[in-house]
């Protein structure tokens, strides 16, 4: 690394003269620092090395006598049922389609369970 007296001391991860984040090694070769415009040998990110932790959400087993069926499978809103007749229905919205366009919402009826759509 630099031969410069440094007021930071750091991780090869930052500059040790300027202290901002270096960017990653590409290619073999040096390392430009974008603040001080320093460079550095590659040889000095050798020992450098990343570790990432990825959890999942776990599966959880459930039987059916916990398993509530009965219930809404969202928010609630005032909307009438065009099967049953009902004034309540569950929602949920994905965004189906570009992100210039707007979301589409589906709905569920909480009495019957009649679903619908609507692209808003």
């Amino acid at each position: 690394m630099a031969s410069d007296k440094s007021p930071f001391s750091s991780t090869t991860a930052f500059c040790p003269r300027c202290g901002s984040i270096l960017p990653l090694l590409q290619e073999f070769g040096s390392v430009k620092c974008y603040t001080c415009k320093t460079y550095y040998d590659a040889e000095n990110f050798s020992d450098l090395k990343f570790h990432y932790t990825i959890n999942f959400n776990t599966v959880s087993v459930t039987n059916e006598a916990t398993l509530n069926t009965d219930g809404p499978e969202g928010p609630v809103v005032e909307r009438r049922c065009p099967k049953c007749g009902n004034d309540k229905m569950s929602y949920a919205t994905l965004q189906l389609r570009s992100a210039d366009e707007g979301q589409t919402v589906f709905y569920t009826c909480i009495s019957c369970k009649y679903k619908e759509t609507e692209n808003s």
